[in-house]
């Protein structure tokens, strides 16, 4: 059956064959008791890309075109390691970063397949910029 943004809501009830750990444990298997067995990892208790994008669709059909996007950004970020999304976090307050750091950072999302996360800062910095914001 394919996938409904407009009728799969909520997917951990309509559609769970969809919803799977990030190394692919079927939601019906995330379980306390498997938490307390040692079956599942804290890894393991984590949104998925794809999952995350379903979400995204599901916000859109329903016309939440704003958090959607934000959703899509989450899938991309989803796959980074955690010290790297500190880093960006850090990198994002305000008077932490040059424009030229906040580029670099830009750049660096979009060499890993994080366009939309790119764009966002990019939006920060010029924002920042004209709200003086920046780091000196």
């Amino acid at each position: 059956m394919q996938f409904d943004p407009n009728r799969d809501y909520p997917l951990g009830v309509r559609r769970p064959e969809l919803v799977q750990t990030p190394m692919g444990t079927p939601l019906r298997e995330v379980t306390l008791e498997a938490a307390r067995e040692g079956r599942l990892s804290g890894d393991e208790l984590r949104a998925t890309p794809a999952t995350l994008r379903l979400q995204a669709d599901i916000a859109r059909a329903s016309g939440r075109t704003q958090l959607a996007e934000n959703l899509e950004r989450a899938a991309e970020l989803a796959a980074l390691p955690d010290d790297e999304l500190l880093e960006i976090y850090t990198a994002l307050r305000p008077r932490r970063s040059t424009a030229q750091q906040l580029e670099s950072w830009a750049e660096r999302l979009d060499g890993e397949a994080a366009p939309l996360t790119a764009a966002f800062v990019r939006e920060a910095a010029a924002v920042y910029a004209e709200r003086r914001l920046l780091a000196l």
